[in-house]
């Protein structure tokens, strides 16, 4: 069996690849998504992932990675903290912001995320 820690470092490593898809494949069909910046996934499910958070943010960055340092384990939680990098398709300013983020992974698929990131950071990239 998997463990919550592996689904987690695999949703980070298809991202990386730039394969969305796989990633999306990660996640139960009734995933909260729960962001800090402008971004919103309003409802649940990996198809309102899609439309609130990767369609968007993949326009507006012109490339972006996630980073993840460190992987703290308990049980189904999984908490994840790194580096977004990223540069601002409009701006070209590059934004360099920490990240927490805390996964809960059940049966194999991540049932919930919820998103701490610099937002300061974040927001003067985009000016």
């Amino acid at each position: 069996m998997t463990s919550a820690r592996d689904v987690v470092r695999d949703f980070y490593d298809k991202l990386s690849k730039g394969d969305a898809p796989g990633a999306l494949g990660l996640m139960a069909s009734d995933i909260e998504w729960t962001t800090m910046w402008h971004y919103k996934v309003d409802g649940r499910g990996p198809e309102k992932v899609a439309e609130g958070l990767f369609k968007p943010l993949m326009a507006e960055w012109s490339s972006f990675s996630l980073v993840p340092t460190e992987f703290i384990t308990e049980n189904e939680t999984v908490v994840s903290l790194g580096d977004f990098t990223g540069v601002h398709g409009s701006t070209g300013k590059t934004s360099n912001a920490r990240y927490a983020h805390v996964w809960t992974v059940r049966n194999g698929k991540i049932t919930s995320f919820r998103q701490y990131i610099d937002t300061l950071a974040i927001a003067e990239a985009r000016v």
